[in-house]
């Protein structure tokens, strides 16, 4: 296996996780709909308890999102997760709160009250999805860093990348189009999170205000994003040479990606219409519940092909607006050829994980929850 092959099969792995996350996140988009799918207290502790069992998948995936940047593109973690810490903690600690509302909303002594951390899982809701949307945004829009390798000599502060502003990440939302794929984003959990309720919850008022829902959310979602792909496919990218490793402005960039890469472009159309399938479906037929598992390949494949197309094709897939030569690169920012190497031998073991979280998933959703289970089980 070659380098560039190395750095490709790792930007695939990553870009994959980040998929994964981004579908994973209908548990934030159904708990922002507590108070909207629940009117009574019984109604709104299905909810939280639907989505508890789905909880520790998102958070986890999150962290292996994170820990992979780390252990393949080095660089980048250090950039961004090391420059851009405010707007990174800002995600971590709204995660937080979620671990921590589930576990204590119904425990003795709990003085705050249970609205008290519905409200907090509300928040994880809309913060979570919306700085995430944001934060991938970047990777097309640009963030303002310096990289500066020779300063790993620096005996005084030998740090190699530094954020170009005060604001250490939250200058990403001064950017509009950032924030437009950041509500996007938020809506597309909110859509996924209908689905899934749809699919988990056996309760007919909670399912039927959830099939109401459902039409706005998707229309407001397929606004933003439709809006947001339109600009990226427009607008001029971040291009490299491979020969020179000069980074340089290139008309149509993406656009271009995705007719050089046809591939993706098909892979692109099926998780399009998969989508929409999964969701008109559950729209037209009040029996049918699955639209969560088409939705869910839908929105899998179409976040893959756009953050594969953010750094495959000898793209900058994290540009710098204070210093265009400080962009990272899948080439620029990789682990060592032997870190790559090894990393790559274990991840043959991911179709095991991949196959035990599928049987942990059924096992979990094998029936409908109930309102006698959380009544007379353990529950949230």
């Amino acid at each position: 296996m070659s380098y560039e092959f190395l750095q490709h099969y790792w930007w695939f792995l990553v870009s994959l996780l980040g998929a994964l996350l981004v579908f994973l996140m209908f548990v934030q988009g159904a708990n922002t709909l507590i108070f909207t799918l629940g009117k009574t207290e019984n109604e709104r502790r299905l909810v939280v308890n639907s989505t508890g069992r789905k909880w520790e998948f998102t958070f986890t995936t999150l962290v292996v999102f994170g820990g992979g940047f780390f252990a393949s593109f080095p660089l980048f973690y250090s950039t961004s997760f090391g420059g851009a810490y405010w707007l990174w903690m800002i995600i971590l600690f709204s995660f937080v709160i979620q671990a921590v509302s589930y576990e204590f909303q119904n425990k003795l002594g709990n003085l705050l009250g249970v609205r008290t951390f519905q409200t907090f899982l509300i928040i994880n809701g809309v913060v979570g999805p919306i700085l995430l949307g944001g934060a991938v945004a970047t990777f097309f829009n640009g963030s303002n860093f310096v990289v500066d390798k020779g300063n790993i000599t620096a005996m005084a502060q030998p740090v190699i990348s530094r954020w170009a502003n005060g604001s250490h990440g939250l200058d990403a939302l001064l950017d509009l189009w950032n924030v437009v794929l950041g509500v996007a984003v938020f809506f597309l959990a909110r859509v996924l999170g209908l689905l899934y309720i749809i699919n988990n919850v056996a309760h007919e008022a909670i399912v039927t205000r959830a099939r109401k829902q459902l039409r706005l959310c998707t229309v407001v979602f397929l606004a933003f994003f439709l809006s947001f792909l339109v600009h990226v496919l427009l607008k001029d990218g971040y291009a490299y040479d491979p020969q020179t490793d000069l980074i340089f402005m290139q008309p149509f960039k993406y656009l271009h990606n995705l007719t050089t890469m046809w591939y993706l472009t098909l892979v692109l159309l099926v998780g399009v219409v998969s989508l929409l399938y999964g969701i008109v479906r559950t729209l037209r037929e009040p029996k049918f519940k699955r639209g969560i598992w088409f939705g869910g390949v839908g929105v899998v494949l179409v976040v893959l092909v756009l953050l594969l197309c953010a750094g495959w094709n000898n793209t900058a897939y994290y540009p710098s607006n204070a210093d265009l030569q400080s962009s990272l690169t899948i080439a620029n920012s990789s682990g060592s050829e032997f870190t790559l190497t090894a990393m790559s031998v274990v991840s043959l073991l991911i179709p095991f994980v991949l196959a035990y979280i599928f049987a942990a998933w059924r096992a979990i959703d094998r029936k409908s929850i109930t309102e006698d289970e959380i009544m007379n089980g353990e529950s949230y």
